[in-house]
């Protein structure tokens, strides 16, 4: 197995197509594909005749928070072939990309949430949980957040920067909007 990464505007077609149906069937109903504003980046693990076995984004967006712009990175779409869960595969996937984005000194933290269950799984890989924030996305005109009723999510995050501490303490317990409009959710 190996890994191949791309910009997702760069991906080559069939990879595209079999990503897209990983996630169809992880996640019925979901689009395929990120905010082009967002710089996806993707990573692959495949097999050796070139099957996508684990396929994850990256994007990166800066996040202004108490006084200061965070070079941000998250992940999303975190998906493991069916047939193949349960083996470490994607664990060791999101692993490396932990470390691909600690190496790059363009990111200062990643930040994201996951459903609580799979809260674990991301500890596993040196992510941590940051107790009590909030993520507010979406679009000034459909905000989203992770405390929104009848979601069950927690936020995560790695510190990257020279002040990992100082960081963690600016990003728990508060409410981040990823949004320049979703500032109304501020408390």
């Amino acid at each position: 197995m190996r890994v191949l990464r791309f910009a997702e505007a760069d991906l080559p077609t069939e990879l595209a197509r079999e990503i897209a149906e990983l996630e169809a069937r992880a996640w019925p109903g979901s689009t395929p594909g990120h905010d082009p504003a967002l710089h996806p980046r993707t990573m692959l693990l495949v097999g050796g005749v070139g099957t996508v076995v684990v396929a994850l984004s990256l994007l990166y967006k800066p996040v202004p928070l108490a006084g200061r712009t965070y070079r941000a990175a998250g992940l999303s779409s975190v998906v493991t072939r069916t047939g193949l869960r349960g083996r470490g595969l994607g664990g060791r996937m999101v692993a490396q990309a932990r470390a691909e984005l600690a190496a790059d000194p363009a990111v200062d933290l990643a930040l994201f949430s996951c459903d609580r269950p799979l809260a674990a799984f991301y500890e596993a890989a040196g992510f941590e949980v940051l107790p009590g924030t909030v993520l507010v996305g979406g679009t000034p005109e459909d905000p989203l957040a992770t405390d929104d009723p009848g979601f069950d999510k927690v936020v995560l995050a790695a510190f990257f920067s020279d002040d990992p501490d100082r960081d963690r303490a600016a990003f728990t317990g508060v409410c981040v909007p990823l949004h320049p409009g979703n500032t109304d959710r501020l408390w």
